[in-house]
């Protein structure tokens, strides 16, 4: 054999060995897209502690098809611009076969458009706005992003209801964050209200990092609500609770799954009392599976598991089987997980997975209430 036969010979086998690293390795690899660092940070410890706990588990029982499971943490703040410098490195590293993330709506949306052009699935726990649904598709048609949580068009139609129906309540402020998440979710649940006769007294956006609301509150006071709806996360979530009772507004405090965090009621104290929040998941209501999840979630991190949390483990858990099952191609997980329908769910600890056409899965909503400040389940659930 010539000299140049085996240099040539060694070229081949090298461009082989590159092609395909996640073969050659002696793990996998996946991403989690989610905020680490940053006034969200407290989200992004939980999706990572839920992540971690079913990667353990994984690992400790052989692995995917004997390959230890490995996570690319990728801190992107919950911040649409760190989000879309995060999301080009997930797709250029050929070694991540697929992402868990991200958390807040803005930055997964932010971050679809690399996704989708680099053909690398992702599976959001927890991002809600409706939109997501409408961009996560290639131009044949298949959708890159796929969420194991409901939308807010779901969720703010169901508060509005619960407000009025379970709630008895009258007239409503609304504060809400001028992002894509609180856009969303104050939208639908401002469009219900009108339609079921729930009286909207106000709507008053902030920004993110907003402080005073004292104005907005003051504003609401001289219209009498009975109630304050907040489409945000916890932190002004938590300040807006916070003043309003320094304000002497004895009102009914209501929110959504961004409100579902035990840093909300660490801020506001006595002041989150009487705060009723949608949320995917419910405790009380958990399979046992669910709740040995909770145990251990409890006993490894010293504090309780939350919605975020449980769908994390999940997300993480219907990637990890579709890794195993097609392989490490990007494509093929991908068309994995499109198929994960009625006929084939994912049996999670967050229930049935199901996937539509959009990427989007259908799953009950909860009410969870702050009561002596703790979480605890509403007394009256609705259908």
């Amino acid at each position: 054999m010539s000299k140049r036969l085996i240099t040539f010979l060694v070229a081949v086998l090298a461009m082989a060995l590159f092609a395909v690293p996640a073969f050659a390795s002696d793990s996998v690899k996946i991403a989690v897209a989610a905020p680490f660092t940053g006034a969200a940070a407290p989200y992004g410890d939980n999706v990572k502690a839920g992540v971690q706990i079913k990667v353990d588990e994984i690992n400790a029982a052989g692995g995917i098809n004997g390959k230890k499971l490995e996570v690319e943490w990728m801190d992107e703040q919950c911040d649409p611009k760190e989000a879309a410098t995060v999301a080009p490195k997930i797709v250029e590293n050929k070694e991540i076969l697929g992402v868990v993330g991200h958390v807040c709506s803005s930055a997964h949306l932010a971050a679809l458009p690399f996704y989708v052009r680099g053909g690398i699935v992702a599976i959001s726990p927890t991002a809600t706005n409706p939109s997501i649904s409408e961009k996560n598709k290639d131009r044949a048609g298949k959708v890159w992003s796929f969420r194991n949580v409901y939308r807010d068009d779901f969720q703010g139609i169901f508060m509005a209801r619960y407000a009025k129906e379970a709630l008895g309540l009258k007239a409503v402020g609304v504060f809400y964050e001028n992002n894509d998440y609180g856009i969303g979710l104050k939208d639908s649940f401002v469009n219900e209200a009108k339609k079921i006769g729930l009286k909207i007294v106000g709507e008053e956006a902030y920004v993110k990092g907003a402080q005073d609301f004292t104005p907005q509150l003051t504003k609401f006071k001289e219209a009498h609500p009975d109630g304050i709806f907040i489409a945000g996360y916890y932190g002004e979530g938590a300040l807006i609770a916070a003043q309003a009772k320094k304000l002497g507004m004895d009102v009914v405090k209501m929110g959504a799954d961004g409100l579902d965090n035990g840093d909300y009621i660490k801020l506001a104290r006595a002041a989150a009392n009487n705060t009723y929040l949608s949320v995917p998941f419910l405790q009380d209501v958990a399979s046992p599976a669910a709740k040995a999840f909770v145990a251990k979630f409890k006993e490894t991190y010293k504090r309780d598991a939350d919605y975020m949390s449980v769908n994390a483990y999940d997300a993480t858990g219907i990637l990890a089987e579709a890794i195993a099952k097609a392989g490490p191609d990007r494509a093929k997980i991908r068309d994995y997980i499109a198929g994960i329908n009625a006929e084939h769910p994912y049996m999670g600890i967050g229930g049935k997975t199901v996937f539509d056409a959009k990427g989007d899965c259908q799953k009950p909503a909860f009410v969870k209430m702050v009561k002596d400040e703790k979480f605890v389940a509403a007394p009256k659930q609705m259908n």
